[in-house]
């Protein structure tokens, strides 16, 4: 999922008042953002075990992934027109509810197309919360405090990454895929009961109309960030939705072991945070850069080189590197490029990625299922590697240094 959307005109309202202390409410949000990322990638430590038992191929099943982000990528849109002025902690409540509804309807499902219809249940509360959830942290802390409650919000998508796929995969594995989606299940209730008891009220002042939508994409270089941000993220996902059968029927890995090296990864995921700050505060365009020579070529070598533990893991870690580093290389570009359009914009940047997520998982899928899982690796790589070729031909580094910079995965 996802500080793309931090600025959000409704959401840019003043912080009500309190009594108490801010920033529980703001934990409550940020464990809504861990539940979130651990259930939108769920499937992808579980595919294998849910297509045979569900009678479908791999690649199929890697439908799963790509439901959810089509029908985030409008509901990012729909959401924050429709809400209107209403009080954005019964949105919450409601987003975070179709969480808790999509697993449990996954969970109890014996049909793939039910399963499928749970994941789109799961898309509306993806695109839904990262249209507003960010920025609503901001308005829960008093002035000055906004960047740490952001740091706070994306330290669970983190989280989620390094931990919740993972342990998601480990737990599929030690008591079957159902038992995952329930885990899920509960996981989303106790967010939606913290959320019900820490949550103040958060009436809107104003409203997104469609008119205000398209305002970045008049930008010139926004409009580049944004093919380069559908370039790397059809990339990725091309690859990272299938990683789990490469691993198994490729590098030849146990479940656990791919858990653990799914563990690896989403570690690997946060020193690639660092990395990329770093680089970024320097020059934004060989941040877009080296993040797209890392990742393609760390995929593509994946079916020459990983066929084995050791080839497998240094690839492996050097491509969660990359990952860690390639959201906040594209937010950058796209703030600098258009900061005076971000508020209505934000929306646009989630519907982005959310498409660029789906189409690529079912890019992938067709590779995996028409030439096999290594070719899925190939392709991610070869796109990434395309990115970074765009950046290199057509991208100029802006006057703006990238200064706060807020990692989300």
């Amino acid at each position: 999922m996802q500080n793309q959307t931090n600025t959000l005109a409704t959401e840019a309202e003043l912080s009500p008042s309190h009594h108490h202390s801010p920033w529980p409410a703001v934990i409550s949000i940020a464990i809504g953002a861990f539940a979130l990322v651990t259930t939108e990638f769920l499937p992808v430590g579980l595919l294998p075990a849910i297509a045979a038992e569900l009678g479908v191929t791999e690649g199929v099943a890697g439908m799963m992934v790509t439901v959810p982000g089509l029908v985030a990528a409008l509901a990012a849109i729909l959401v924050t027109v429709g809400i209107g002025k209403a009080d954005r902690r019964f949105v919450l409540w409601s987003l975070t509810g179709t969480m808790l509804v999509s697993n449990l309807i996954v969970a109890l499902s014996h049909s793939f197309p039910l399963v499928l219809f749970g994941r789109a249940l799961l898309g509306i509360g993806v695109g839904g919360f990262w249209a507003l959830g960010p920025a609503l942290s901001t308005r829960l802390v008093p002035p000055g405090s906004e960047p740490r409650a952001l740091s706070m919000i994306f330290a669970g998508v983190s989280i989620g990454t390094v931990a919740g796929v993972p342990a998601g995969a480990l737990l599929g594995e030690l008591f079957g895929w159902r038992i995952a989606f329930h885990a899920g299940g509960v996981v989303a209730l106790l967010v939606l009961l913290t959320q019900m008891r820490l949550l103040p009220s958060l009436p809107a002042k104003s409203s997104v109309t469609f008119r205000q939508l398209p305002e970045m994409l008049r930008v010139p270089k926004a409009r580049l960030g944004i093919f380069i941000t559908m370039l790397v993220f059809i990339g990725q996902f091309a690859a990272y939705t299938y990683i789990t059968p490469f691993l198994s029927q490729v590098a030849h890995l146990d479940a656990r072991t791919i858990s653990i090296l799914l563990l690896v990864y989403g570690a690997a995921g946060l020193a690639g945070n660092v990395i990329g700050g770093k680089i970024l505060a320097r020059s934004v365009r060989a941040g877009l850069i080296t993040t797209g020579v890392v990742m393609g070529l760390s995929t593509a070598l994946l079916p020459l080189l990983g066929t084995g533990l050791i080839g497998a893991t240094l690839l492996v870690i050097v491509w969660g590197i990359a990952f860690g580093m390639m959201p906040m290389s594209v937010q950058t570009w796209i703030f600098q490029a258009a900061p005076h359009a971000m508020e209505s914009g934000g929306a646009v940047f989630v519907t982005t990625a959310q498409i660029a997520l789906a189409s690529g998982a079912l890019v992938g899928g067709v590779a995996v299922d028409h030439l096999g899982v290594s070719s899925a690796m190939v392709v991610g790589g070869v796109l990434a590697l395309a990115m970074a070729a765009v950046t290199l031909r057509w991208a100029q580094d802006g006057e703006q240094p990238a200064t706060k910079l807020h990692a989300v995965h």
